[in-house]
């Protein structure tokens, strides 16, 4: 049996359990407001990543030069990689059979002119003997014919001038544009036929960066894909320029396709077949990130504490994860734009616990939580 002398508090216990007991009441009640945390706002963005290309620069637009008649190649005086100037001259053909018949055309334009006024004369004769009736209507009528006639002979005359002269101009090969010679098809003293392309001549009006893609990076879209250009061996020179033209189909060898780049304003140093690197950035669909420390767990599945504006308090919510990333998570499925998301003291939180935000920039001093897992209140 216990000695009732066992149950009585020796003096120096007593007076530190009053103690004990005055300091728990005056001690303050726990904030009825909620408990303080830190806070997000969801939203969407894309998730870039950067490709690089290997390619070179190219013309955007080549130029086959060709006579518009056939003969011999008597001079050539460009060769590739030479400028050349619009109207400049590219080749010379021998002109003998065309200035032989310049000079045939002439004679026979002549000769029609003649043959006109002769037939005028006639029909002029013919028309007042007509009016004075000192001649017949067949004779008026022959004359008549052959004026006409003469009339058609002189403009076919002329015709035949003009299309000599023209021959003639066409013995000397011009540019018609601005730009460098590429390549050169044949040398002096050849027989070309018409439309033979005797040198090819890369435009200066437009410049293209030219790369060979896999099919899995081929955009569908034309035109809207930006693509910034360096110059591989002096990156610090660089262009940016828009797909332009996708091949339709495949190179048979490499299984790749060309694109081409369209560069705006590109420098000078970006000369035709240097070697540049493209830089492509690439977006996925709209995806979510929030704070890696906002990610908690819900059973086996990954979950966020998601904030009802209008009562301030916090429920789980499970959500699908995309990719882990050093500060940040991205989220494929559970979160919508505009929600909010407690980022900072979820260790603590409890489903429908009412929340209190915490300031942007707190205070160093405020610790980020007691010895029983609450975050200590800022400094009044």
């Amino acid at each position: 049996m216990t000695h009732p002398s066992a149950f009585r508090l020796r003096p120096a216990a007593a007076a530190l359990l009053l103690l004990a007991l005055a300091a728990c009441q005056n001690e303050p009640a726990a904030p009825a407001e909620g408990r303080f945390v830190r806070v997000v706002t969801v939203e969407a963005g894309k998730l870039a990543n950067e490709i690089q290309l290997s390619g070179e620069i190219q013309a955007e637009k080549n130029v086959g030069l060709a006579f518009r008649i056939g003969g011999r190649v008597t001079e050539r005086p460009v060769n590739v990689g030479d400028r050349v100037a619009a109207g400049q001259l590219v080749a010379r053909l021998d002109p003998t059979l065309e200035r032989n018949a310049l000079t045939a055309a002439k004679a026979a334009l002549e000769a029609a002119r003649g043959e006109v006024s002769t037939a005028r004369s006639t029909f002029e004769r013919q028309e007042r003997l007509m009016a004075q009736g000192f001649t017949t209507r067949p004779r008026f009528d022959q004359a008549l014919k052959a004026q006409e006639a003469a009339q058609a002979q002189l403009e076919n005359a002329e015709a035949q001038l003009e299309l000599a002269q023209d021959r003639l101009g066409f013995t000397e090969l011009r540019a018609s544009v601005a730009g460098t010679v590429t390549a050169r098809n044949v040398e002096p003293g050849e027989v070309v036929q018409p439309g033979q392309v005797i040198a090819q001549l890369a435009r200066d009006d437009g410049r293209d960066a030219v790369f060979n893609i896999p099919a899995s990076l081929l955009e569908k879209k034309s035109g809207e894909t930006m693509v910034r250009v360096a110059l591989a061996d002096a990156p610090g020179v660089t262009a940016l320029g828009r797909v332009r033209e996708i091949a339709p189909q495949a190179d048979p060898v490499t299984r790749t396709f060309a694109i081409r780049v369209g560069l705006s304003d590109p420098p000078e140093a970006m000369r035709l077949g240097s070697t540049v690197v493209g830089t492509v950035e690439t977006a996925t669909a709209a995806i979510i990130a929030v704070p890696a420390s906002a990610l908690t767990q819900q059973g086996s599945s990954p979950a966020v504490w998601v904030v009802d504006p209008a009562k301030s308090t916090v429920s789980l919510r499970n959500i699908d994860v995309m990719r882990f990333d050093p500060n940040q998570v991205i989220v494929s499925q559970g979160l919508t734009p505009g929600e909010i998301v407690v980022s900072g003291g979820i260790q603590a939180l409890l489903p429908g616990q009412r929340i209190r935000q915490l300031p942007t920039a707190p205070d160093r001093t405020a610790a980020v939580g007691s010895q029983e897992g609450r975050p200590t209140l800022p400094p009044s």
